[in-house]
């Protein structure tokens, strides 16, 4: 069970004192045994027989879970690969013992449930800011891929098995069901500068991304795997900072697909130069602007927030608009647009 055991912190709001914590351990030979605890330091089963199984290539992998504050239910991400390449399968329960049918999860850059690369971990779990996006900072694993020599990997001291491949962490999110989106086909986080850091299972992610400051949050990785120097390092940017929508000084703009939002207040987390500008419209589901919501009338935002609210004219109150079909237009100049939300 050591090999995997996966913990988390239970946010059911029916889950007893001693069953705060839960996590899943085990392997294909044994399935998945579901361990509860009171307090994360001891731990007994939540019963002898495993709670999940499957066939096949499954399980030889950190399998995590969750409770699903969106979904009202419990959600397991877990490793199974039926095409021969490392791939994620989910399974959901209401009580952490009777689960699911799995489903294999699809990807949105091959259209199927074939990754472009083997995922070696999924690390999927809820957005702490956003409950109802799930965020996977996946170690992508590219076998045979071979980086380092022989005499390379002897001066580290590197174990023979462990530098004919590489790896690195990818970013995907998902709404729920079977659907991973990858339109950040980039590396998130690339291998650091030296030989040690391009042996195999090495830069994979631990479990979870956690706000270590007012506008900072965190996540760690290991490094240097398979080597006396092995460790784990921690990655910090901005809250709602794995992407952008960015805009270079010669500018640009962006449209939203048709939305309905609830709340009172548009607010953005962006970021300009001295010499940029985030302006915002309100438009209606064709694309004409909105009276009293028009480009022109929107105040024009300049500098670097995790928080702003939009207005126009001196006005930042759209409950009017609430439940309606609308889009946002964008319009930017050497600025970053991370984030959007309403709120009340």
């Amino acid at each position: 069970m050591t090999h995997n055991f996966s913990p988390f912190l239970d946010k059911n709001p029916k889950a007893s004192p001693d069953a705060r914590y839960k996590g899943l351990g085990g392997i294909f030979s044994s399935g998945l045994v579901a361990y509860v605890s009171g307090d994360g330091i001891h731990w007994k089963k939540l019963q002898d027989k495993a709670v999940f199984n499957d066939e096949g290539w499954v399980f030889d992998s950190q399998n995590v879970s969750f409770w699903s504050e969106a979904e009202d239910q419990y959600v397991l991400y877990y490793r199974k690969s039926p095409a021969g390449v490392r791939a994620i399968a989910r399974a959901t329960s209401k009580d952490f013992v009777n689960w699911s049918k799995p489903v294999m999860m699809t990807y949105s850059d091959t259209g199927s449930d074939v990754p472009a690369h083997h995922l070696y971990t999924n690390q999927t779990q809820p957005y702490f800011r956003a409950g109802h996006i799930y965020v996977s900072t996946a170690a992508r694993f590219m076998p045979g891929r071979k980086v380092l020599t022989d005499a390379e990997a002897k001066v580290l001291n590197v174990h023979p098995k462990y530098y004919n491949d590489t790896s690195d962490v990818v970013f995907m999110t998902s709404r729920g069901k079977n659907r991973y989106d990858r339109r950040f086909m980039s590396a998130f986080i690339k291998p650091g500068i030296g030989v040690q850091n391009w042996v195999s299972r090495t830069n994979y992610p631990a479990l979870g991304v956690v706000q270590t400051g007012p506008a900072e949050m965190s996540l760690y990785v290991n490094q240097d795997y398979a080597q006396p120097t092995a460790h784990v390092r921690r990655y910090s940017l901005r809250l709602d900072g794995f992407g952008s929508a960015s805009a270079g000084y010669e500018g640009g703009e962006l449209i939203s697909k048709v939305l309905k939002f609830e709340g009172e207040r548009l607010v953005i987390n962006f970021a300009t130069s001295a010499a940029g500008y985030v302006r915002v419209e309100i438009q209606d589901a064709a694309g004409e602007a909105l009276a009293g919501y028009s480009l022109e009338q929107s105040r024009e935002l300049i500098g670097n927030e995790i928080e702003r609210v939009v207005s126009w004219g001196g006005k930042s109150d759209v409950s009017e608009l609430a439940g309606r079909p609308i889009r946002l237009r964008f319009v930017m100049k050497d600025a970053d647009l991370y984030s959007i939300r309403f709120e009340k």
